[in-house]
């Protein structure tokens, strides 16, 4: 198979005939075999519907169906798990990415050789205020921490290998930084494509402002998880040992200021250099804990799956 097309969408109903017919348009036109793979993250409205009378008039459409919302992440990882194609297309289903671009896509990664093209939305039809500049802020933000240096993070018209998706774990809400897990398991032929973004045609946005936060947030996660991933030790050890340092130098000061140099002075208790050194040893003995834990915690088998799948179709 050429091309699986994964597909998440929450409450998408009115878009996706319109985007298979697009999609179905596009792959007959270049001759693709393909699957379509549409993921309904919880939707509360008649999107399975749709999708199910889609997979009944072609055999290319599958259909995953979760128990409730479980976010983006989850449902990409869960269309990884099922995509069959040499190369995987990823787009969101309101109609914003442009199906058009997927010929380019997936030259790009068969006949040049790149593991991964990220779209770079570089003319938007969003908000200034509500989506561009923060988006710009983002991507710069990102840029320098993971080293990637791709214009549009967050776009979500990506095309990969096979391997690539088989060997990342999407989880938490790390959609948005999939090129740096990508980096991060050995894929560095990463590239990006100056792509068409089009106006939102039906319904409304499903992310407001506070995606930004929770981005950058994620954004941490992710350079913690890049340096110290599998040696979290290295870092509260590292922390640990400076604050205790700091501890034992201030101990060691007033012990010998008040045995040798002032003994008939104030109390230990009542400088402020005990307190300070009390402090730092406390908390540098909480950050080897944490080292230990986050060392422990890498050794203990965990489950990867985050999500609950209510329904497949056309697995087969």
């Amino acid at each position: 198979m050429n091309i699986s097309v994964v597909i998440p969408l929450l409450n998408e109903q009115d878009s996706l005939n319109e985007l298979h017919d697009w999609i179905a348009k596009v792959m007959q036109t270049n001759h693709f075999s393909y699957e379509i793979i549409f993921i309904d993250d919880g939707s509360t409205d008649d999107s399975w519907h749709v999708i199910k009378q889609l997979s009944t008039n072609n055999k290319h459409v599958k259909g995953i169906r979760f128990f409730k919302n479980f976010g983006k992440s989850q449902a990409l990882h869960a269309g990884f798990e099922m995509a069959q194609g040499d190369v995987i297309i990823t787009m969101d289903a309101d109609l914003q990415d442009n199906p058009e671009e997927i010929p380019d896509l997936y030259n790009m990664i068969i006949s040049d050789g790149f593991d991964l093209v990220s779209g770079w939305k570089k003319k938007r039809y969003d908000s200034i205020l509500s989506k561009n500049l923060p988006s710009k802020l983002f991507n710069w933000a990102a840029r320098q921490t993971s080293g990637v240096k791709l214009n549009d993070f967050n776009c979500g018209l990506k095309a990969y290998k096979n391997d690539l998706v088989k060997n990342i774990d999407v989880n938490g809400e790390m959609h948005r930084y999939i090129p740096v897990l990508a980096k991060n398991a050995g894929f560095i032929k990463i590239t990006e494509k100056v792509v068409q973004h089009q106006a939102r045609k039906y319904g409304e946005t499903k992310f407001g402002m506070d995606r930004f936060i929770h981005g950058f947030l994620d954004l941490i996660t992710i350079w913690f998880l890049s340096r110290f991933g599998k040696r979290p030790m290295h870092l509260f050890g590292a922390l640990g040992a400076i604050m205790l340092i700091i501890g034992f130098g201030f101990s060691l000061y007033l012990g010998i200021d008040k045995i040798f140099l002032n003994p008939t002075g104030r109390l230990i208790t009542q400088r402020p250099q005990f307190y300070i050194a009390l402090s730092t040893m406390i908390i540098g003995t909480q950050f080897f804990v944490a080292g230990f834990l986050g060392e422990i915690i890498l050794r203990t088998k965990q489950d990867k799956k985050r999500y609950a799948v209510k329904e497949y179709l056309n697995l087969n």
